[in-house]
């Protein structure tokens, strides 16, 4: 399985979900979102995969590199590409499919639980948040989970190809939560947390997470219909 991971340069942790696209067998190459080349029609990966970033999609200064991830994102669809979009990237693809993203009113950090309208899409969690946007997505998609803070899953099956978007993080370990904390510590206590207890919290909570993100990955292969071979 071929696997495009588009991702920053200093923010390429794909962690559970990752982890488990390679035990399906997904061979991945990395593409910096800052220097996305053109999608390649003539030899297509079988799955794209957005990890997230410390940018906004909404951000005018980030404008180009939002315009060619969301070409990249387009010509994938219509090429009947899947695509799996965590964090920024579910804000970029609801903006690159016509919807849009902005500032949400409060960070939305920690361990919580969603409500879900498809509970193998979109299981209720708890799931590890750690935003500050909210994705919106276009009316040709379909909302399967959200929160105080909005959407928190949607896909969207409009230009061909499968996409399915999680605005939490299912790919998080406790190590990268643990260095986003320590890394954003006064906003993390703005929003009124420990960060030591959202540490402590992700170590408590990693086996089961991890079998959960898994598991999540799997639901997410069989709808995106990516052919794989287990090697689990």
């Amino acid at each position: 399985m071929q696997l495009h991971v588009v991702a920053d340069q200093t923010e390429r942790d794909g962690g559970f979900v990752l982890e488990r696209l390679v035990e399906h067998g997904a061979i991945p190459t990395f593409l910096d979102r800052d220097d996305l080349p053109t999608f390649p029609v003539d030899t297509p990966p079988d799955l794209v995969l957005l990890l997230g970033s410390q940018r906004s999609a909404h951000d005018p200064r980030h404008g180009d590199v939002v315009a060619h991830e969301s070409a990249y994102v387009l010509a994938a669809l219509a090429s009947g590409v899947p695509i799996a979009a965590i964090c920024y990237g579910a804000q970029l693809a609801a903006r690159a499919l016509g919807g849009t993203s902005y500032r949400a009113d409060d960070p939305e950090i920690g361990w919580r639980r969603v409500d879900t309208e498809d509970p193998v899409l979109c299981p209720e969690g708890p799931w590890g948040q750690f935003h500050q946007d909210v994705a919106a997505p276009p009316p040709t998609s379909r909302v399967l989970g959200t929160s105080w803070a909005g959407p928190q899953c949607f896909v969207d099956d409009s230009l061909g190809g499968r996409l399915i978007a999680w605005q939490f993080h299912p790919e998080v370990t406790p190590q990268t939560f643990e260095r986003w904390v320590r890394e954003n510590e006064s906003l993390v206590r703005s929003t009124g947390a420990s960060p030591d207890d959202l540490v402590r919290e992700g170590q408590e909570r990693a086996a089961a997470y991890r079998n959960r993100a898994h598991a999540l990955t799997d639901a997410a292969l069989s709808y995106l219909r990516v052919d794989t071979k287990t090697h689990a």
